[in-house]
C-alpha cells in the first residue's frame, strides 16, 4: 500500500493540487490584496491601491515579481511586459504613486488589471480547468465560454477521444481472428504466432514509429508497391502520413498485442466442448460463435478494448511523427505546456481531464461488465 501510494496516488494528488494552485500572490503583494479583499470590483483604483502596490513590489523580489507578471498574462495577455515596467518604475517611485503607475500604464486608471490581481489572489483557482474546457469567468465572475477563435481544448479532447476509439476499433477488428487462430494453433505453428505478437515488446517505440514514416511517405514501400501493382497513378501517391489516416494506422499497429493478449488468455481457456455441443445440438456455425463463443471471450474484448483506449488516449510520439498539425492529441499539447510555454498549471489542468476520463472509463467498465471480470492473461 505504501509503494502504491508513493509511486501512483501521490504524483496524482500533486498534479491535481498544480492545477488548482494560484501561487502566492497574496505573499508577494499582502497590503494589494488587503485593499482588493474590500474592492467593489466596479470602482477605478485610487491612490491607496497603488500606494499598496507600490509598497509591495518595492520589497518583491524581482523573479517573484517575473513569475506573478507571468501569471496575470494568462488573464490578460500582453500584461506581463505591462506588470514588470510597472515593477520597475515603483521601485525608485515616491507617493503620490497613481500619477506615476498610470502613466507608465494607462489601464492602471481602469478596473481591468484590479480585476485579474483579484483574481490572482487567492490561493485555489479554477482558471486552469476552465481554460481546459474551454470556458472562462467575464468580469462580472460568471462561467462562460471562451471567444470562438480562441477554443481549441475541447476540439483536442474530442480528437483524442476520435482517435483511440478508432484505434481501439481497428485493433478489435485485427486482434480478435488473430487471438483465434493463435488459440487453436498447436506446436511450433502457436509458439511462432506467440513470438511474432510478442516481437514488438522487443523493439523501440521511436524505431517502429519512425519505421512507418519511411513506409507511408509518398514515395515510401506502399506508394511503390501500389503504384508497381498498378491500383495508383505513380505521380498521384495516395497521401498516407502526416494525416489522420497514417496515424490511426502506426498507432494500431504498435498497440494490437495489448488488444489480442488478453482475447487470447480468455480463448485459451475455453474448453472446446462447448462449441461442439452447441454444433451438436442442430447450431449453425456463425450461431455457434454468435450465442456461444462470443459471450464467452468477451471478458478478454473488454480487457483488450479498455487497455488499448487508455493507452491511446496518452499517446505522444505517434502522433506527433507521423500526424498533421490537425492530428495531435492532449499529450502533445501536455507536453508544450509543459516544456516550451511552462505553464504548469495548464498542463496539469488538461492532465486532469485526461485522468478523470480514465476514471470514468473505469466506473463505466465496473457498472457495465463488472471489474471482477477483468482478464488480461
Amino acid at each position: 500500500m505504501a509503494l502504491l501510494t508513493l509511486v501512483f496516488l501521490l504524483p496524482i494528488g500533486i498534479l491535481f493540487l498544480r492545477a488548482v494552485d494560484n501561487g502566492n500572490a497574496a505573499e508577494l503583494l499582502p497590503r494589494t490584496a488587503a485593499i482588493l479583499a474590500e474592492w467593489d470590483g466596479i470602482s477605478a483604483p485610487e491612490e491607496p491601491f497603488f500606494a499598496a502596490l507600490a509598497g509591495d513590489l518595492q520589497q518583491a523580489p524581482k523573479e517573484k515579481v517575473a513569475e506573478l507578471a507571468k501569471q496575470l498574462n494568462y488573464t490578460i495577455p500582453g500584461m506581463r511586459s505591462k506588470f514588470i515596467a510597472t515593477a520597475r518604475h515603483a521601485r525608485s517611485a515616491t507617493a503620490p504613486f497613481a500619477a506615476g503607475m498610470i502613466e507608465t500604464d494607462p489601464a492602471w486608471a481602469t478596473p481591468r488589471y484590479l480585476t485579474a490581481l483579484q483574481r490572482a489572489i487567492p490561493a485555489v483557482t479554477d482558471f486552469y480547468l476552465l481554460a481546459a474546457l474551454d470556458l472562462q469567468r467575464n468580469e462580472s465572475g460568471a462561467i462562460g465560454a471562451v471567444p470562438e477563435a480562441e477554443a481549441l481544448n475541447l476540439e483536442v479532447l474530442s480528437r483524442t477521444f476520435t482517435v483511440s476509439l478508432s484505434v481501439t476499433l481497428m485493433c478489435l477488428l485485427l486482434g480478435y481472428p488473430l487471438a483465434a487462430l493463435m488459440s487453436r494453433a498447436k506446436g511450433f505453428k502457436a509458439s511462432l504466432l506467440l513470438i511474432l505478437v510478442l516481437l514488438p515488446f522487443w523493439t523501440s517505440l521511436l524505431v517502429r514509429t519512425s519505421a512507418w514514416v519511411v513506409l507511408l511517405q509518398s514515395r515510401g514501400v506502399v506508394n511503390t508497391l501500389l503504384a508497381w501493382m498498378g491500383l495508383i497513378d505513380p505521380n498521384a501517391p495516395l497521401e498516407l502520413i502526416y494525416n489522420r489516416i497514417g496515424v490511426v494506422i502506426a498507432m494500431t499497429h504498435i498497440l494490437l498485442p495489448f488488444m489480442i493478449l488478453p482475447i487470447y488468455s480468455v480463448m485459451k481457456s475455453i474448453p472446446p466442448v462447448y462449441t461442439r455441443a452447441a454444433a451438436s445440438l442442430g447450431a449453425r456455425p456463425f450461431a455457434t460463435f454468435w450465442r456461444v463463443y462470443l459471450p464467452m471471450t468477451m471478458p478478454g474484448v473488454s480487457a483488450g478494448a479498455l487497455l488499448v483506449f487508455i493507452l491511446a488516449l496518452g499517446y505522444y510520439i505517434t502522433p506527433a511523427l507521423v500526424g498533421g498539425p490537425k492530428d495531435q492529441m492532449i499529450s502533445y499539447f501536455i507536453a508544450y505546456y509543459a516544456n516550451q510555454v511552462t505553464n504548469w498549471g495548464m498542463a496539469a489542468a488538461l492532465s486532469a481531464i485526461l485522468v478523470a476520463a480514465v476514471l470514468l472509463l473505469y466506473v463505466i467498465y465496473n457498472r457495465l461488465v463488472g471489474i471482477q471480470k477483468l482478464r488480461v492473461g
